[in-house]
Formats: C-alpha cells, structure tokens, sequence
C-alpha cells in the first residue's frame, strides 16, 4: 500500500484550520503540527500510488494557507521492524 510524508509550510496562525481539514481526509493516517523548518507533517496512504498522487495534489496542497509542500513517499519494505 503506497504511504508518503507530506510536509507543510502553513501561512503564520493558519495551523488549526489546517489540521482540522487535513483530518476530513480518509487517507490520512497521522497528522502532527511540529516546530521547526515545517509546521505540518502528514502520513498517508492509499491503495494506488495514482490516488495517492491525486489525494495530496487536490486535498492538501490546494488547502488555503498552505504555501508549500515537501512530499516523501516511503520506499516498500524499507525501515520496517521484522
């Protein structure tokens, strides 16, 4: 199941609105605000990689107030504990 990281530079006091629309996502598995060079990063997956492409392109980067986004897809099989 394609999974990416999806990592969000919000407009300053835009994260909540952000977050509770990020949540609304099905395929979102874990969002969290962080403090740093991000403010938002996002875990998704879904059952294509093609679904995955479209859900980030139309239900996050077109999220009012994100400015950019950093999207790192996760390699299969890789870092998983055995």
């Amino acid at each position: 199941m394609p999974t990416a990281y999806v990592l969000l530079n919000c407009d300053l006091g835009s994260e909540g609105d952000i977050l509770k629309k990020i949540k609304q996502v099905p395929e979102v598995i874990e969002v969290t605000h962080v403090s740093g060079v991000y403010d938002i990063i996002v875990r998704i997956s879904s059952d294509n990689m093609d679904k995955l492409r479209e859900i980030i392109k139309l239900n996050i980067k077109k999220i009012d107030k994100v400015r950019s986004t950093i999207t790192m897809v996760v390699t299969d099989g890789q870092g998983q504990k055995k």
